[in-house]
């Protein structure tokens, strides 16, 4: 289909994923933003991710949902606030939906936005597929590709030529100042020796002993660098351990919007993490990334950067301190000769 049929002026793209997925799809909707660009774009997301579009600037507007709101408060309110967002969305009058993550009730949403187009991802099990409408429908989802590929697929209908599978996330002047200002006020600390350190993740099954993170903050000491541990809401309760077992003169990171985390880890020399949320960010960043991994996880959702070490073993529990210091001390003289 000739890319001259579609002129599209008012796009609404939704994507309801989570932190990693959001970064992902990061180049699909920079894909959108250069194949239309005299279209108003605006993004739903989740709350906790519209930072990260914001940051990406592929976005004219924005319109945060807080999910974990929606659910969790009184079932009327809640009721009252969806049925808010459909008249918000239907006022805005779209010519085109497109879900990048597809779920039923964001499939839901677009067939009730009034939009004439709708370009959906089609997930087995996961979307509406019928409530779509389309002259092409994008091919089902394959699982054995990346996911950056897979949201890149569902904008195939739409003759995307160009695409960027490496969105840079740059923080604002504002974000970058803050942390410098709070964390390195004194002076003292040389960036080239810190080396970041992410010990949390949404699965347990995902977390390196945090005793393993203590002891790797030791080596890394001993070896004349500064090891610095970023902890996010969900790792509010390991500060004490932190405080206590790391290395002394370890830095903690703590209490960060997204932007400024973005402009911390921006500041590392390398960033050690567990496969989680913040991994994505601080790929964004170009910061070199060393990622321990269960040798059962999939491989479809690693960051895309040519910065990246995956250290594995059988489970993450046999990955051995060692292997993790020396897998470090390789990617600094790799990437600091």
């Amino acid at each position: 289909m000739a890319q001259q049929h579609f002129e599209f002026k008012n796009i609404l793209v939704i994507h309801f994923g989570q932190l990693g997925d959001v970064v992902l799809g990061l180049p699909a909707l920079v894909a959108i933003r250069g194949r239309f660009p005299e279209a108003k774009i605006t993004v739903l997301s989740g709350k906790s991710t519209a930072a990260v579009v914001h940051i990406s600037g592929a976005a004219d507007e924005l319109i945060a949902v807080d999910r974990v709101e929606l659910r969790d408060e009184n079932k009327l309110r809640s009721i009252a606030r969806i049925l808010s967002l459909v008249r918000d969305i239907r006022r805005r009058r779209f010519d085109l939906i497109i879900d990048l993550h597809s779920l039923y009730e964001t499939n839901l949403l677009g067939f009730l936005s009034g939009a004439k187009s709708r370009l959906y991802a089609n997930r087995e099990n996961r979307s509406l597929d019928r409530l779509a409408k389309f002259p092409v429908k994008p091919p089902s989802e394959d699982k054995s590709k990346h996911l950056t590929e897979r949201y890149l697929d569902v904008l195939l209908p739409l003759n995307v030529t160009e695409i960027n599978r490496r969105v840079r996330l740059v923080p604002d002047r504002a974000d970058i100042d803050y942390v410098r200002t709070r964390f390195f006020g004194g002076g003292q600390v040389q960036m080239e020796k810190l080396i970041g350190i992410f010990p949390g993740a949404g699965n347990p099954s995902r977390c390196w002993k945090l005793a393993n993170f203590a002891d790797l903050s030791e080596s890394l000491s001993t070896s004349g660098f500064v090891p610095a541990v970023f902890l996010g809401p969900e790792e509010d309760g390991m500060r004490d351990a932190v405080e206590t077992s790391f290395a002394a003169g370890t830095m903690i990171f703590d209490h960060l919007t997204i932007p400024q985390f973005i402009a911390a880890v921006a500041e590392m020399a390398v960033f050690v993490t567990n496969d989680t949320g913040p991994l994505h960010l601080a790929a964004g960043t170009g910061v070199p990334i060393i990622l321990l991994l269960d040798k059962r996880a999939p491989t479809t959702y690693l960051p895309i950067t040519d910065k990246l070490t995956v250290v594995q073993n059988g489970t993450i529990d046999e990955i051995t301190v060692d292997r993790v210091a020396d897998a470090t001390l390789e990617m600094l003289a790799k990437t600091h000769s």
